[in-house]
């Protein structure tokens, strides 16, 4: 649990930085470099000997579902929705990964599922504000397919992993991010041309850090923790970097932020992960 949110702290962060710092550049090509820039970080751990055919091409869909169309599905969103709407209709990842948990063992577990719920309503206090906003359709799908790849994805990695519990994480990762990026990188060839963007140094550096640490570390450490805690625990800490995000703009980046709304959300989580726990 310790983990996942360390990570969500880590994603929180990196808001900041992409807004601020990525502006202008394709998004299927910041998708490619990062999960380019994450397979390098891993790819002197890989160790395929021991590993089956049907494991090793289970990892690289698992991968392409979970990185690969997830980023495309997700950036491609911005293309109809403002950020902030982009952002609330995230919400519903918690919902996806208890639903895909219970359809795969044929089971139902409510709690989990009420907990997944509480954190979508914490997470919403946040974000959802005033009136509801006018979204176009076609963003909203394109949201909740990224939701529901993400889900999918990591709910398919624990369950390879608690399946073959001699596979050892590090060692099976960068088949992960090498289906991301077969997924990514023919898309941002193809809208670039085949020509690379220039790039400033503080984008450089910036596509450095998101790709080493914020996607290479960090969804590595996302789906090692998914396999330490319950389904409903994990489905909670899907929407707890939305308040992260809103109390690191607010430390960090100077920006400012409903006080009120953050501890209401904070209170919703920590309930929903009470919950999460008890079903455990």
């Amino acid at each position: 649990m310790i983990l996942l949110l360390l990570v969500s702290f880590v994603w929180a962060f990196s808001f900041g930085l992409i807004k601020g710092r990525l502006g202008g550049l394709d998004t299927s090509f910041i998708s490619a470099v990062r999960l380019g820039l994450a397979m390098l970080v891993f790819l002197p751990f890989l160790r395929l000997r021991g590993i089956k055919t049907a494991q090793t091409c289970s990892l690289l869909a698992v991968g392409a579902v979970q990185f690969g169309l997830m980023y495309l599905a997700y950036n491609a969103s911005f293309k109809f929705l403002p950020a902030h709407e982009v952002a609330l209709f995230t919400l519903t990842t918690p919902i996806f990964v208890t639903l895909a948990a219970d359809a795969l063992e044929k089971t139902f577990r409510w709690r989990a599922l009420v907990a997944a719920l509480i954190a979508v309503a914490g997470a919403a206090v946040v974000i959802f504000k005033n009136a509801a906003p006018t979204a176009d359709l076609k963003g909203v799908l394109l949201v909740q397919a990224s939701n529901i790849t993400f889900a999918v994805g990591q709910v398919f990695y624990r369950r390879i992993r608690l399946a073959n519990p001699t596979l050892v994480d590090r060692n099976i990762f960068a088949l992960l991010y090498a289906g991301g990026v077969a997924v990514t990188l023919p898309v941002a060839l193809y809208q670039s041309n085949y020509s690379l963007p220039t790039l400033a140094p503080g984008q450089l550096w910036t596509l450095l850090y998101l790709g080493v640490i914020a996607s290479g570390l960090c969804f590595f450490g996302w789906n090692y923790g998914s396999t330490r805690v319950s389904t409903g625990l994990l489905a909670v800490f899907n929407n707890a970097k939305i308040p992260l995000a809103v109390a690191c703009s607010l430390l960090v980046f100077g920006e400012h932020a409903d006080v009120p709304r953050l501890l209401a959300s904070a209170a919703l989580l920590v309930a929903a992960l009470w919950l999460a726990r008890r079903g455990e």
